[in-house]
């Protein structure tokens, strides 16, 4: 866009920046920040530099002393020996992958049924349908049952109770009956993140529906579940990434997963470095997916929203 040239013959061209509010036929590539607002981003600028500083230098200090504690323990050698072995890791290592693998796979079904199976107890439980009062009372019970009873003591009464009842056509496998323990208690924790994300939909949001002519089932399926699961994605990751953690329990059942096979790798020897080599791969699996959710949260949440606002990286 050319801005017509105004000025008197003769006249100096005038190379002062104008701003949008001055003059509307200047164009945006022509505004400039006031020296206050450069003054305030160098500033800024600088605080960054001194809190990293100051955040390095803390840390490194911190690491530090812990490093020197530990390493001048009385016991450090003894424990250096038991815990930290490389050839004792390098060794149990294959086993010990083998059994990951079985808890990846663990992880991976119980997550797919019981996000599915907490959806539909959600969706049972916020439906005001009185014909339906009996799947809510169940839903409401089912909630507060696994939810009060801790996940260890769900996989003895299954792992045990089950295989008691010999039926002839259910499994009776660890794995199994340990990935059904994780889905009858994580399939409560789901429901209730649902049940929240359905119940922060706003009201309007369903009679608008309905005022187009939606019916009740059309109005849950394509307004309020579409809004109530974006709402909780990140607490639902959360809880996905803690069933990943959980799927070791699996090992209380006799599954041959990655802590059954460090446990194995322990016997006889009292030499620990394959708990710590199984620790530090289920970390390599749940580092990126926590980091990944961490992620997700910012952007969409509390701070994405104070992003734009003038000072908000002093408060946050």
């Amino acid at each position: 866009m050319t801005v017509p040239d105004d000025r008197p013959a003769g006249a100096a061209p005038d190379d002062r920046p104008r701003g949008r509010g001055t003059d509307p036929r200047v164009p945006v590539d022509a505004w400039t920040p006031s020296p206050l607002a450069l003054d305030r981003a160098a500033f800024r600028r600088a605080q960054r530099r001194r809190s990293l500083l100051v955040a390095l230098v803390s840390t490194v200090l911190v690491v530090t002393a812990v490093v020197l504690v530990v390493v001048n323990a009385p016991g450090w050698e003894r424990a250096r020996t038991a815990f930290f072995d490389p050839a004792m890791a390098w060794e149990s290592l294959p086993a010990i992958l083998e059994g990951l693998w079985l808890n990846l796979r663990v992880w991976v079904v119980a997550g797919v049924v019981g996000t599915l199976l907490g959806l539909g107890l959600a969706v049972a439980r916020t439906s005001r349908v009185p014909a339906l009062f009996p799947l809510r009372a169940f839903a409401i019970g089912y909630v507060d049952l696994f939810r009060g009873v801790p996940l260890l003591l769900v996989l003895l009464l299954v792992g045990f109770g089950l295989p008691a009842l010999r039926l002839e056509w259910l499994p009776t496998s660890g794995a199994f009956l340990g990935a059904l323990a994780i889905v009858l208690t994580y399939t409560a924790y789901l429901a209730e993140v649902f049940r929240a994300g359905i119940e922060s939909v706003h009201p309007s949001q369903v009679a608008a529906a309905r005022s187009l002519g939606l019916t009740r089932a059309q109005t849950t399926r394509r307004v309020v579940l579409p809004q109530a699961v974006r709402n909780v994605t990140a607490p639902l990751a959360n809880n996905l990434v803690s069933l990943q953690k959980d799927s070791g329990l699996i090992s209380v059942l006799g599954a041959v997963d990655a802590i059954r096979a460090a446990q194995i790798a322990t016997t006889g020897s009292y030499n620990f470095t394959p708990y710590v080599v199984a620790g530090i791969l289920f970390f390599l699996v749940s580092f990126p997916l926590t980091r990944a959710v961490d992620a997700y949260q910012a952007r969409r949440g509390w701070g994405r929203s104070l992003a734009t606002v003038s000072g908000a990286g002093d408060i946050r």
